[in-house]
């Protein structure tokens, strides 16, 4: 099994001592509703969980909440409500879109509110190592300290310097420094330190939650590309300042951005399709089926028809896994060499395009063997095994689509029942396969071919 490996840049075989992985995702700010940018990253390290789990590795996964920064503080300043009030809705949102997506819940989500004093333990030890200096309350990491800072982004820090977009503070040692202690500002929500009262900087907190959860050598740290520089790029930087300890984490994986039309999703730009908006649209399984159709670690463009087309094929999924009509009657349908594909692909850093591939052909596989009358059974628990190592759940959707197209459907149906009378296979299945594709399921009996819309 190999994954791409952010930090070195290449394919590498993935093990871990004990087969025990410890694996720790970069969650959500919860100021606002989530969008579906999010659940992508969330399919997507859920199916890494799940395939690493399928390969017999036991993963630990921690997910954090960030429910103190500038948004959070803005947004409630805006709307009139304490931070944590504001949080607390939005997190619980979360988890039930992230249920209704069929993601295995993290094993542990800490809050960066309530680890204060593992954030200010791990500042501690950065000061008194020289590694971080205080300034009227605020406290700095000495980027140029760190000799290797820059190797997750693979740019050297003059060059980052020269490009960077950094708030102006002449009380920082150099304009790369960044805060890992924000002193008290009226009506922001503050803690004790030895500096005063203050609350964490962004990126300190994820190295707190994640050495205290899972120790100071980590094997996955996962997140959108959007985190490497320089959230990804500080943590590193911070936690083996603090722990002497190299590796932070073994590997970094970061899933492509989801983009609409042209742009990347997000709040700031107003381009927004919240979880609940497209669940109301669309199932679970559409959803994810959507995601997986393009490599994770590429751009995605969301639309209404690219999902859409995605549930329309989910039914080819469907209907393989329902029970023939007629009783075998001789020879079964090996589920051996389509299995082996998917492995294949998935050990090639998750390839799901090509896993989804092996269950697609699996599928048409049962369906022709179900016309055959042969045995299916270990065929259709197979497809629902690999579905399922996928997140799938195969679960039936109600469509009111396409009534009015009940007697063109059917007029198809007995045009391709009349061509497979004449021993013209290869067009009947073309026929059988359009319509598939637009959605349409058939069953083929001793009473005839019936068939289903949606």
């Amino acid at each position: 099994m190999k994954l791409y490996n952010t930090l070195t840049g290449n394919l590498e075989e993935f093990t871990a001592p004990n087969d025990e992985v410890r694996m720790y995702v970069c969650g959500i700010t919860p100021y606002a509703a989530s969008h579906i940018g999010h659940a992508m990253s969330a399919v997507v390290f859920d199916i890494v969980r799940r395939y690493l789990e399928f390969r017999g590795f036991k993963v630990r996964h921690v997910q954090n909440f960030t429910d103190v920064d500038d948004k959070m503080i803005n947004t409630a300043i805006e709307l009139d409500v304490r931070v944590l009030d504001l949080a607390e809705p939005n997190i619980q949102d979360y988890l039930d879109e992230m249920d209704a997506l069929n993601i295995e819940r993290a094993h542990i989500y800490p809050r960066a509110t309530a680890e204060i004093d593992a954030i200010v333990e791990i500042i501690e030890k950065l000061v008194d190592k020289g590694h971080a200096y205080a300034v009227d309350g605020d406290v700095y990491f000495r980027v140029r300290n760190d000799d290797d800072y820059g190797k997750l982004s693979h740019r050297d820090l003059d060059s980052m310097q020269a490009g960077a977009r950094v708030e102006v503070d002449e009380r920082k040692e150099d304009v790369m420094d960044f805060a890992l202690w924000k002193s008290y500002k009226p009506g922001e929500p503050a803690w004790p330190s030895p500096w005063g009262e203050g609350r964490p900087g962004w990126h300190i907190e994820c190295s707190a939650m994640s050495i205290k959860y899972l120790g100071e050598t980590i094997d996955i740290h996962g997140g959108g590309q959007d985190l490497v520089f320089p959230h990804h790029e500080n943590e590193i930087a911070q936690s083996e300042s603090a722990t002497d300890t190299t590796p932070f984490s073994r590997f970094w994986l970061h899933n492509g951005m989801l983009r609409l039309g042209d742009d990347k999703m997000s709040k700031s730009l107003g381009n927004i399709i919240s979880v609940a908006d497209a669940l109301k649209m669309f199932s679970a399984d559409a959803i994810r089926l959507f995601f997986m159709s393009s490599h994770y670690r590429s751009p995605l463009s969301y639309g209404d028809e690219n999902v859409a087309t995605q549930r329309r094929a989910l039914d080819r999924l469907r209907n393989a896994l329902r029970p023939p009509q007629e009783s075998t009657t001789d020879g079964s349908v090996d589920p051996s060499p389509f299995r082996e594909r998917f492995v294949e692909a998935m050990d090639d850093d998750l390839n799901t395009p090509r896993a989804l591939a092996s269950l697609f052909d699996m599928a048409r596989s049962i369906n022709r063997g179900k016309e055959d009358r042969a045995d299916v059974k270990d065929a259709q628990a197979t497809l629902k095994e690999l579905g399922g190592v996928l997140g799938l759940t195969f679960k039936e959707e109600e469509s009111g689509e396409g009534s009015d197209a009940g007697p063109f459907i059917q007029m198809l149906v007995d045009l391709r029942s009349e061509l497979r009378a004449a021993k013209q296979f290869d067009l009947a299945d073309s026929i059988r396969d359009r319509l598939t594709e637009a959605g349409v399921t058939l069953e083929d009996g001793a009473s005839g071919t019936e068939w289903q819309l949606g």
